[in-house]
């Protein structure tokens, strides 16, 4: 069965569920309700106005699948999943294990020192993993989305956050294997401290595989993205380089185009425009340092070329 190697479009979700139960939770961050039956992917994300490609993508990842071919992943698919990852996270199963922490350790044979320690560890390191997703749904993904959107940012680049991107499970692993190894308790709500534990194991696991979805599928998107937005700048820029005027041309030299167009000396436009010849001098350096064109007679033509100038104004100087 295909299943073994990798999942794709015309497979029943139910197979894959059934393949890795884990994948429930990708359901629900990709806003897939339950209730498809024996549907297909394809139909199963159709109906979820979900892009099937970037689902398969991640779904084969984190459930260590090797597709012959990389699935092209949507990068508004991507942070939608991420985001509600992050919410999962941060609104849901960090407050629940808390919760049960403290009504694990809330009986006569705790130490109510010991108790406030742990909270204290634990809240410190929620608090980081808080700090963590905030800075990437305010910043990271909020850069992505300018760039989807054709906007550049040049104070930022994903290879930025992937030098600095760390994982944030460790301290969670941490907090476990104090439990296990160290604490102790006289056997009451035992099963509730069990219960807080296997949360802790499962959220350990999600937060290394969703830290390895962001280093492996989202950066790498990122950074096509960027090289392909750059790509198209740099083209859109080489156009508009033969048929508009430069950006770097000031209104002044401008003016002193169109004056050395129509054949007037630097006396003559320093008169008309009641400056220094030496000011205008100053103007004509400048100008052909941003346009590399020296001659009168290239200036006139740029100045036709540009529209500052008709051409029937135009008498040059030899």
């Amino acid at each position: 069965m295909h299943l073994m190697t990798e999942y794709i479009e015309s497979d029943k979700m139910l197979d894959l569920i059934a393949d890795n139960n884990l994948l429930l939770m990708a359901l629900s961050r990709f806003d897939i309700p339950l209730g498809f039956g024996d549907e297909t992917v394809a139909a199963v994300c159709g109906k979820s106005n979900v892009d099937c490609h970037t689902f398969l993508a991640v779904a084969n990842f984190i459930s260590g699948k090797k597709p012959m071919l990389p699935h092209p992943i949507s990068l508004s698919a991507l942070m939608g999943y991420l985001k509600r990852a992050h919410s999962y996270f941060l609104d849901f199963i960090l407050p629940s294990i808390r919760r049960k922490l403290i009504e694990a350790m809330n009986d006569s044979s705790a130490d109510g020192n010991l108790t406030v320690l742990i909270l204290q560890f634990y809240d410190e390191y929620v608090e980081e993993v808080r700090r963590h997703m905030e800075h990437e749904n305010n910043c990271v993904f909020t850069y992505v989305e300018g760039l989807l959107s054709g906007k550049t940012d040049n104070d930022f680049e994903i290879a930025r956050f992937e030098a600095t991107h760390k994982p944030i499970a460790s301290k969670l692993k941490e907090l476990k294997d104090i439990f296990i190894r160290h604490y102790r308790n006289n056997g009451e709500r035992i099963d509730m401290l069990n219960s807080a534990l296997f949360d802790i194991i499962t959220c350990e696991k999600d937060l290394m595989t969703h830290c390895k979805v962001e280093d492996c599928l989202f950066v790498p998107a990122v950074t096509e993205l960027e090289q392909s937005t750059a790509a198209m700048n740099r083209k859109s820029s080489e156009e508009t380089a033969g048929d508009g005027i430069s950006n770097d041309l000031t209104e002044r030299e401008k003016e002193i185009i169109c004056n050395v167009a129509k054949g007037l000396s630097n006396k003559e436009i320093a008169d008309a425009l009641n400056l220094s010849v030496h000011t205008v001098a100053t103007h004509r350096r400048n100008i052909s340092a941003k346009l590399e064109i020296h001659s009168s007679a290239g200036l006139a033509i740029y100045a036709i070329i540009h529209n500052l100038i008709d051409l029937s104004e135009v008498h040059p100087q030899k």
